[in-house]
């Protein structure tokens, strides 16, 4: 079960959960677009249709979609630091939140026999508003990819297995 805080200077969301895989396999999951569409997402929420990467420090990524109201979304942003598969680091700019950027690090950690994720969304101390949104958000997409991860759970199968 993933956990959530926020750091004691409020500017950074500090989340982290145990998955039963190896790094390797995680950072394929929050690196590939093909597999970042199988899993990030919710039915009656919303939903990516396209992800772009070019994972690599300078890179630039983008994400579109539409929410279960249809109106389109995008998130955008550069790779800061790539060092797979311990460490992917990169700017967020969104366009719910009038593309303020702020910066989102996955850490990896061999831990049993699997791995501790650790996630950390940064600069969020000017807005409130885009840390209360994105601490409602970041404990699903953990749960989401750590179910993917672990039982090959995607979009679509998560939504049969709910209705």
């Amino acid at each position: 079960m993933a956990t959530l805080a926020i750091s004691p200077d409020q500017d950074a969301l500090l989340g982290d959960v145990h998955i039963g895989a190896p790094p390797e396999r995680i950072f394929a999951a929050i690196t590939d677009p093909r597999q970042l569409l199988q899993w990030w997402g919710q039915a009656g929420l919303y939903r990516c249709t396209d992800w772009s990467s070019d994972v690599r420090v300078g890179g630039k990524w983008r994400s579109e979609g539409k929410g279960e109201d249809g109106v389109a979304f995008s998130v955008e942003g550069e790779y800061l630091e790539v060092d797979p598969p311990r460490l992917l680091v990169y700017t967020w700019r969104s366009s719910w939140m009038q593309f303020r950027q702020s910066t989102v690090s996955w850490e990896l950690i061999p831990h049993g026999q699997g791995t501790l994720v650790k996630i950390r969304h940064a600069g969020l101390a000017r807005d409130p508003e885009a840390a209360k949104s994105y601490g409602s958000g970041w404990p699903r997409v953990l749960a989401w990819m750590q179910a993917f991860v672990e039982k090959g759970q995607t979009i679509e199968s998560r939504g049969r297995a709910a209705s």
